[in-house]
């Protein structure tokens, strides 16, 4: 049965078990030998498919890009106005991570830190483009009022990134004690209240 799998349904299969293990023994730790005997091949059958260890991480990294960019085009087409296409976005990022746990020590491995440029690059492109929506649909909503104008966008955004990066550590130390998504969006609610706050407060004291 499992011969009869074309070479992409195998591929896809492959990476699969690799963010499966990585999230069950870790990703410094996980070999081609772990994952070839989860899934049933030999090892050289996994190197016929990716022909270095290095080959299978990035294709594990544009497999999390594409889930990633694919969340994030959903949750802005379904949002209405500037304030709820942030949230989506917010929204969109945590859902993504709670379906890949692996993926906050994938961004803290040896693999991504030290090992592999190509893996490293694509992650730091994905944040890039992460922040670059933010930017915008921040500006949108600085223009629509929702938020205070004197904070660049830039700014809010890395704070945003922060928000999304420091809940998702606490969720894994915590031994995903709680949920994400709802934690995540809570205190995006917060953030987003103090920016609108403060400028309601500028506001008065000019008065």
């Amino acid at each position: 049965m499992s011969g009869r799998q074309s070479t992409e349904e195998r591929k896809t299969q492959i990476v699969a078990e690799v963010l499966r293990l990585a999230d069950e023994i870790g990703p410094d730790r996980l070999s081609t030998t772990d994952v070839a005997r989860a899934i049933g091949l030999s090892q050289p059958a996994i190197f016929r498919h990716f022909p270095t260890k290095g080959a299978l991480w990035l294709a594990v990294a544009e497999d999390i890009a594409d889930r990633l960019q694919g969340s994030w085009a959903a949750a802005e087409a379904e949002a209405a106005g500037p304030k709820a296409r942030l949230r989506g976005l917010i929204g969109a990022q945590l859902s993504v991570i709670s379906e890949t746990p692996a993926l906050p020590s994938i961004l803290f491995s040896r693999e991504l830190q030290v090992d592999n440029q190509a893996l490293r690059d694509v992650f730091r492109k994905l944040l890039g483009a992460f922040q670059a929506r933010l930017v915008a649909v921040i500006r949108d909503s600085q223009a629509t009022g929702d938020l205070r104008c004197q904070v660049s966008p830039e700014d809010v955004a890395i704070l945003l990134t922060s928000l999304v990066q420091g809940v998702a550590i606490r969720w894994t130390l915590g031994a995903r004690g709680f949920s994400l998504l709802q934690e995540g969006l809570r205190l995006f609610d917060v953030q987003l209240a103090l920016l609108t706050a403060q400028e309601d407060v500028s506001n008065e004291e000019t008065r």
